[in-house]
């Protein structure tokens, strides 16, 4: 019986969700990700070779202008600055902030992780 309304709940949120615009779905999806957390990971990268990764992102956010709702062309995030490209926190690697540009002219701006 739980089996059962478990599968029936499921069906009806597939059904609520499936009748929203993408935009609520990805509303919904975010809300979802932020109770939850993740665990990203960002990789830069100069040509072929791998040059900085951050770990243990939660979200990238879009920056947003002071003076209104006009979307800025970078994004930013806490993550840690994995220096040594292990895919896990050792110690001595810390947290930091960091943007990096939507534009064509690549960068990622970084808190500097040895102040």
């Amino acid at each position: 019986m739980k089996k059962l309304a478990l599968l029936a709940g499921a069906t009806a949120l597939l059904l609520l969700t499936s009748a929203c615009t993408q935009e609520t779905q990805n509303k919904f999806n975010r809300a979802v990700q932020n109770y939850t957390g993740t665990d990203g990971v960002l990789d830069v990268y100069a040509g072929d070779k791998l040059v900085k990764r951050f770990i243990k992102i939660d979200k990238l956010t879009t920056a947003v202008s002071t003076s209104g709702n006009t979307p800025r062309p970078y994004r930013y995030a806490y993550g840690v600055l994995d220096e040594n490209q292990n895919l896990r926190v050792d110690p001595g690697e810390k947290k930091v902030y960091f943007e990096f540009s939507d534009y064509s002219t690549s960068y990622v701006f970084y808190e500097n992780p040895q102040s």
